[in-house]
């Protein structure tokens, strides 16, 4: 019983934080079904970032395309564990 009310108020934070996405439209937006996906890195809380995401990049030639930034349910799971050492991440997604 105690198992319960510990587990289920975290599943539903889990699955309500894994819908929060930013969406941008470049151009017409995709096309085709093409998804290419890189985690975003971040110290001290979100306040500095370990690595650069080059959306540009990722959509290479493409000039319709979308980015989504989004807390997957991944995402959720290892900033748990990395909040207690300052690391958190994010998933950014290029659809071309």
């Amino acid at each position: 019983m105690k198992l319960t009310k510990i587990v289920a108020p975290l599943l539903v934070l889990g699955l309500l934080a894994s819908c929060t996405a930013n969406l941008h439209t470049i151009g017409d937006g995709p096309k085709g079904g093409t998804v290419l996906k890189q985690k975003q890195w971040y110290v001290l809380w979100g306040l500095v970032p370990l690595t650069q995401v080059d959306t540009k990049t990722m959509a290479g030639d493409a000039a319709d395309y979308q980015i989504k930034t989004v807390y997957n349910v991944d995402d959720v799971l290892i900033n748990i564990i990395g909040n207690y050492i300052s690391v958190n991440c994010r998933t950014v997604e290029v659809t071309k």
